[in-house]
């Protein structure tokens, strides 16, 4: 089957670091990553959501630990999850060394609001004893006093100089298993300040939009913001930030990567929006197949054209086709290649057979 040519991202080398069993930076992939928003002291439904976000296809998840009681219940969380727990950490340097203790791959820290240098050693003594890594997380909303002072608001600069004060804090105390993020709800200053910081670290980096919004306005902001660094080949994993349930984050973050080429993971729909010479309907037969399909994990390429304009081109390019003739009529393409007329009721059924059976082929392959 014919590749369709897409432009090479070169991603900047950095230094590779372990979240629990995920390598990030380096040459490994761009990691997804979300966060839980049920009370983590309520076990059970903390696991259930960790549990539906990995399922989805996130490869971290972060859990707020904002008082014993909740980072002392990872410990009985992270039993019942197979993927690493980052534990979302601020200003109690207690809740981080309890984290560490209760299972925690990593901590996501703001040295400079956890305290003075002997709480921020003993951090990074347990975090350094159970080999959990760091985020240093700054972001817009909550820079330093004497650094907001400086430049009288948040800018590029603003953030990256309070990341690079926090990289220091932890590399004075032998610490080096680092990621760092410069968030803003501004899409052009997370830009410029992630440009910046990347030139002058070699620490991967974890991007986000934060605070993106609604799930429309959301995923907008954060395709544009994450798109644009990711292919300038900055980035290392990723979250996108929504007012929206957490799996959803997930599948954004997901589709953001396949659309740049830089994940293959699940299926990759291309349809048409459907227009008056649409053989059947293209809207809904897509919203089932996007459902259907959803556990499938293996890279798949599928066209859903509602018609013959662009409909045997983009085919030519996909594992599986469909172009719409009407009723009786829709042709069917494998690998570019006709292979029978269906009907339209037989559409959804027969595509979801393809796809389980090609995801099949793949995974024996594989072994």
């Amino acid at each position: 089957m014919s590749i369709r040519p897409f432009r090479d991202i070169i991603r900047k080398k950095t230094k590779v670091i372990k979240v629990g069993k995920v390598c990030i930076g380096g040459d490994n992939p761009i990691s997804v990553q979300s966060m839980t928003n049920s009370l983590t002291k309520d076990i059970k439904s903390t696991i259930k959501q960790v549990q539906d976000i990995s399922k989805a296809g996130a490869d971290i998840v972060r859990i707020s630990c904002p008082d014993e009681e909740s980072s002392k219940a990872l410990k009985e969380i992270v039993k019942h999850c197979d993927i690493p727990l980052v534990a979302d950490i601020h200003f109690h340097y207690k809740r981080a060394i309890e984290a560490a203790e209760n299972g925690a791959a990593c901590l996501r820290i703001n040295p400079g609001n956890i305290g003075d240098k002997n709480k921020i050693r003993e951090v990074i003594k347990s975090a350094s004893y159970n080999n959990c890594s760091i985020r240093i997380g700054v972001n817009a909303g909550s820079l330093e006093k004497d650094i907001l002072e400086k430049y009288k608001e948040p800018c590029p600069e603003a953030l990256v100089e309070s990341a690079l004060r926090n990289i220091k804090i932890i590399e004075d105390l032998n610490f080096d298993n680092l990621k760092i993020s410069v968030k803003s709800s501004d899409v052009f200053l997370s830009i410029k300040s992630y440009k910046l910081l990347s030139q002058k670290t070699d620490y991967p980096l974890h991007l986000g939009i934060t605070e993106a919004g609604s799930f429309i306005p959301g995923s907008i902001k954060s395709a544009i913001g994450l798109g644009s660094l990711l292919m300038e080949g900055i980035g290392d994993t990723i979250r996108v930030s929504l007012s929206d349930d957490p799996v959803q984050e997930v599948k954004i973050g997901n589709e953001i990567l396949k659309s740049i080429g830089l994940r293959k993971r699940g299926v990759k729909i291309i349809s048409c929006p459907s227009c008056a010479r649409q053989g059947f309907e293209v809207i809904e037969t897509v919203k089932i197949l996007e459902e259907r399909l959803s556990h499938i994990q293996e890279p798949i390429t599928l066209s859903i054209i509602g018609c013959v304009v662009n409909g045997p081109g983009e085919a030519a390019f996909t594992d599986i086709g469909i172009t719409g003739g009407g009723r009786e009529s829709n042709m069917l393409y494998l690998n570019g290649v006709q292979t029978e007329k269906l009907g339209n009721k037989d559409i959804i059924s027969k595509v979801v057979d393809l796809v389980e059976k090609k995801a099949e082929e793949i995974q024996n392959k594989d072994k």
